[in-house]
Parts: C-alpha cells; sequence; structure tokens
C-alpha cells in the first residue's frame, strides 16, 4: 500500500473541501530530441496503487502496467506537449511550464479542478497551485502525472525508432547517451532535434562533440 505521506498534500486539500486535486509532472527536459510532455490527473479520493512513485524509479514494464491502471481508475487526465522548434525558442523551462498549463487548461474543459500540486514548478494560473520539490515522490497525484507524461513520451520515442532506428531512440530516449551522440555524428540530424542544446548545437557548429 501507498506510504500515507504520500497523500498528505491531498488529505489537506480534501479537507478544506476541495474535491478535485489535479497534479502535474513534466517528462523530457533533457532529451536532445522531441517533445516535453506533461501529463495532469486528477485521482479519486479512494485510489490505491501500491508501488507508485515518481516514474524514474519504476521499470518500464510497472510503469505501463500503472499508466492504464491510472487512466482507467482517475477521475480525468490531459496531455501537454511543446514541440522542439517551441522550445528551441523560449527555453526547456518556459515549454516545460507551457505544457503543464496547456494540461490543465485541457483537463480544466473535461472537470472542475480545485487546487493544482506541480512539481517544482510554480505557475501563474486562476486556480490555486502549490509547488512541492520532490513532488513526484510526496505526492501520489504528481506521481500519477509523472507516470502518463513518461509513457505518453517514450511511446513517441518508440514510434521514431520505427522510423529511424539506426539512432536507437527506443533505447536512449533521445537522451544524450555515447551512442546516441555517434549516431547523430555518422547519420546527420533529422527533424525534432532540439537545436539549441549543446551537442546538437556543436554538431550544427561544426564542432565536435564529445559527453
Amino acid at each position: 500500500m501507498n506510504d500515507i505521506d504520500n497523500y498528505k498534500y491531498e488529505k489537506e486539500l480534501w479537507n478544506l473541501g476541495l474535491n478535485n486535486v489535479a497534479g502535474v509532472d513534466e517528462v523530457g527536459r533533457g532529451p536532445l530530441i522531441g517533445p516535453v510532455v506533461t501529463a495532469c490527473v486528477v485521482l479519486p479520493h479512494d485510489f490505491k496503487l501500491e508501488g507508485l512513485t515518481d516514474s524514474k524509479k519504476l521499470t518500464e514494464k510497472k510503469r505501463n502496467e500503472f499508466a492504464e491502471y491510472i487512466k482507467k481508475n482517475c477521475i480525468g487526465y490531459s496531455i501537454g506537449i511543446v514541440g522542439p522548434n517551441e522550445i528551441d525558442e523560449i527555453n526547456i523551462y518556459q515549454a516545460s511550464k507551457k505544457a503543464m498549463m496547456l494540461a490543465i487548461s485541457d483537463l480544466e474543459k473535461k472537470i472542475k479542478i480545485d487546487h493544482v500540486l506541480t512539481d517544482a514548478m510554480p505557475l501563474e494560473l486562476d486556480i490555486p497551485t502549490t509547488s512541492i520539490i520532490k513532488g513526484d515522490l510526496k505526492s501520489v497525484t504528481i506521481s500519477a502525472a509523472s507516470v502518463i507524461a513518461k509513457v505518453t513520451r517514450d511511446s513517441m520515442m518508440y514510434e521514431l525508432d520505427k522510423k529511424y532506428p539506426q539512432y536507437g531512440f527506443g533505447k536512449h530516449k533521445g537522451y544524450p547517451t555515447k551512442k546516441h551522440i555517434e549516431a547523430i555524428k555518422k547519420y546527420g540530424l533529422i527533424d525534432d532535434y532540439r537545436k539549441t542544446y549543446g551537442p546538437v548545437k556543436e554538431i550544427l557548429e561544426g564542432d565536435d562533440c564529445d559527453i
């Protein structure tokens, strides 16, 4: 069973009569390619999922299982996506924030949100928000959002891997591993690379790139 502390923030808000507490989290700040993806989730008060935590601490098999369970048993969820061109234009921090706000806005069209919990990201919203350091470990709702966001982005990388298998996106998910950098040098850049990111920028400028 989940540690009771994982419900601390939610319970405090529920006790104030704020029934629909949303958790929001992002995935994909570090990769060299593809979008930053966020998820916004509202869970019922009796939601239980043993082992739910930050998506990075779960195996891929467990993440996929959890994502399906969360989608089936949540009150509502939504996805926010900001692509690589916009990441280059406004920077990854602002892109992550925008993706979160897109996910929240989309979910608001489906259900009323009384409060938003974010993972260390202050947001300017009409809805009251609480930013929690390491929120994906401390809040079950943020953990749920983390899992859905991660599974969603990984599925995008698998699709890209089918189209461009030589880059190995299915393994490194776009992160700057040694093999990924070597593949870029060998096969060149394709669409969706983030051109302002160090390794990609250096390759575009003709400099050697080491990691």
